[in-house]
């Protein structure tokens, strides 16, 4: 079982920026690839960004590409992803998700993900 819990949400200014934190427990996340996915109110779960579990390789999603950064420690057995030139439609509530042998193709799916932290708001004001 591997517990998550995010952290470093808040309210900030569009163009501004956040760094979000995924600490995990109970497991090493090196044994995992990690990923992050938003929901706004009113919309379904969508990815955001994911990384191997070595770090190597990360994908994001077409809307925060340029603009996000998804990154790991399992020394610290962290996951962060950097904001940056946040925007409205970045408001969401964010959680971090666990899987294994997560690929190109299922990546973006939040049924290959076995494990989800209970998310943190993000609120961009315009």
């Amino acid at each position: 079982q591997v517990q998550l819990v995010e952290s470093g949400g808040g309210l900030v200014q569009a163009g501004g920026s956040l760094r979000l934190s995924c600490a995990a427990s109970g497991r090493t996340i090196s044994d995992y690839d990690m990923g992050w996915f938003r929901q706004a109110p009113g919309k379904e779960r969508e990815f955001v960004a994911a990384i191997s579990w070595s770090g190597g390789t990360s994908f994001y999603a077409d809307s925060v590409k340029g603009r996000f950064t998804i990154s790991r420690d399992n020394a610290e057995n962290t996951v962060y992803l950097q904001m940056n030139r946040l925007k409205s439609e970045d408001t969401a509530v964010y959680y971090c998700a666990a899987g294994v042998r997560i690929t190109q193709g299922t990546v973006r799916l939040g049924g290959k993900y076995d494990y989800w932290g209970q998310g943190t708001q993000v609120t961009v004001s315009s």
